[in-house]
């Protein structure tokens, strides 16, 4: 989860102003969280309230309501202002920037022990997606993001089934079965480097333009810093492509304690209490 926030706040000024390159300065006292912070913090608090349908829609719409000018896109402003709980078939990419809260519920022990995935963040994934972006590409942009979430708490923490072996030793082998499951239960092209996609790329609010593009900056990174300088260095949606690639990288290596330190200075009281409530929630015992 806060691999997410770290990515919108750097990412915070370079989407209307994109640099096409890796090297910046990582903060800067003018940076700030937008609406990919606030509404991951609302996922977090729809599951520790209960992870219901309902519970997505009042924890968006009263963290929404909290923080009015985070930057939403128009659709969701609309809808988060207005009495109206249903969706609105959208395939944005706020889908994907605002579910990683979903995958830290999920049980890598049970999936190596049965070989079946966890089914709760997978429905609190799906949920979260759905009570807006019902669309199918904005159902999947979320379900593909916390998959590759899911999948690097499991291969790089050194999970395997009965008969395999850990694959924690060897990155690369662990981003490639993350690659090739995302291909192939998505039908993202992950092929392209980013060599590949940054001279053309543009701004895209879509989940088809920017979580394939997010997923390949952290196959190419080399730690979690480089993985959001990655994110950056395409341009576009840069605080959204950097919120979806650090919630994926957070979970390969971690996230060094200057940069959570550093993070965390640009929240509010509010924001930082849902964070400490979200460590205590995911810390204690998790179920299929």
């Amino acid at each position: 989860m806060l691999g997410a926030i770290v990515g919108d706040i750097v990412g915070s000024v370079y989407e209307r102003h994109n640099i096409k390159t890796k090297d910046f300065p990582l903060f800067r006292d003018f940076y700030f969280f937008t609406d990919d912070t606030v509404m991951t913090c609302a996922v977090a608090e729809a599951i520790m309230n209960g992870g219901k349908r309902d519970d997505f829609i009042d924890a968006m719409k009263k963290y929404g309501r909290m923080y009015p000018r985070a930057g939403y896109g128009g659709r969701f402003k609309r809808w988060l202002f207005s009495d109206d709980r249903e969706p609105y078939y959208s395939f944005g990419n706020g889908s994907a920037m605002r579910v990683s809260p979903c995958a830290w519920v999920m049980d890598c022990g049970f999936y190596a022990r049965t070989g079946l995935w966890p089914s709760n963040g997978r429905t609190y994934a799906r949920l979260s997606a759905e009570v807006t972006h019902n669309h199918p590409e904005g159902i999947k942009g979320a379900m593909a993001t916390v998959d590759a979430i899911f999948l690097c708490r499991y291969y790089f923490g050194g999970y395997c089934g009965d008969n395999e072996q850990p694959i924690d030793h060897d990155p690369a082998e662990c981003k490639k079965r993350i690659k090739e499951h995302i291909e192939r239960e998505y039908g993202y092209d992950l092929s392209p480097t980013l060599d590949d996609i940054r001279p053309t790329y543009r701004f895209s609010a879509t989940c088809q333009n920017t979580v394939p593009q997010a997923i390949i900056a952290f196959l190419e990174s080399t730690d979690f810093e480089d993985a959001i300088r990655n994110a950056i260095s395409l341009g576009g949606d840069s605080d959204t492509i950097a919120a979806i690639t650090g919630s994926i990288a957070e979970a390969a290596y971690g996230i060094p304690d200057w940069i959570q330190d550093k993070a965390s200075a640009y929240l509010d009281e509010p924001l930082k209490d849902v964070l400490r409530r979200w460590k205590k929630y995911i810390s204690g015992p998790t179920e299929e």
